[in-house]
């Protein structure tokens, strides 16, 4: 039965999550989260954060991992590793079967106005889905009472820190490297 909610919980956010991994995270809390409530917001953070730092798309990554979290809890390490599969596959499959369907017919259809009109309606909700994750990961719902936010000074510091890194062009993977390090000495 948690395999079948598995499976139909990453349908649904392969089936919706227009605009990658970041615009989609507010699905995947939505249904890690709050709805099946397998896991803690804390946890969820924490998901999201060895996603992004995980080689490998941030939907597919988080998958795997919900996957191989919600198995373990029914069952042990084999209930695990058939968590991550299945979640891992239910998220990919309707992007798989989307591209195949799009590349047969989006070559003769791109330049029909409604298919236009179609995907420059759905770029402004993109960049909103995207957003909605930011602001999700800043200021997340508490789903308990002892749980809180991982946002305090330090964490305000590092990402202005980051966000100047960014803007000076600074290579992404050293700035992460040294948000670790400070994070190290920061939290330990």
């Amino acid at each position: 039965m948690i395999f079948w909610q598995l499976f139909l919980a990453y349908l649904k956010i392969g089936f919706f999550g227009f605009g990658g991994g970041y615009a989609m995270l507010s699905l995947i809390q939505n249904e890690v989260v709050v709805q099946h409530a397998w896991m803690t917001n804390s946890q969820f953070m924490d998901i999201v954060a060895i996603s992004q730092i995980t080689p490998g798309p941030i939907a597919i990554n988080s998958a795997t991992y919900v996957g191989y979290t919600v198995g373990l809890q029914g069952g042990g390490v084999i209930y695990g590793l058939l968590g991550a599969l299945v979640a891992t596959f239910a998220v990919s499959l309707p992007a798989l079967t989307l591209m195949l369907l799009i590349t047969r017919f989006f070559l003769r259809l791109r330049h029909n106005p409604l298919v236009e009109g179609a995907m420059r309606g759905m770029r402004p909700v993109v960049i909103g889905m995207i957003a909605a994750a930011a602001l999700m990961l800043m200021f997340p719902h508490h789903s308990s009472p002892d749980e809180r936010s991982f946002i305090d000074a330090w964490s305000w510091l590092l990402f202005g820190g980051v966000l100047v890194g960014q803007w000076r062009k600074v290579n992404p993977m050293l700035l992460i490297l040294l948000a670790a390090a400070a994070g190290i000495i920061i939290y330990h």
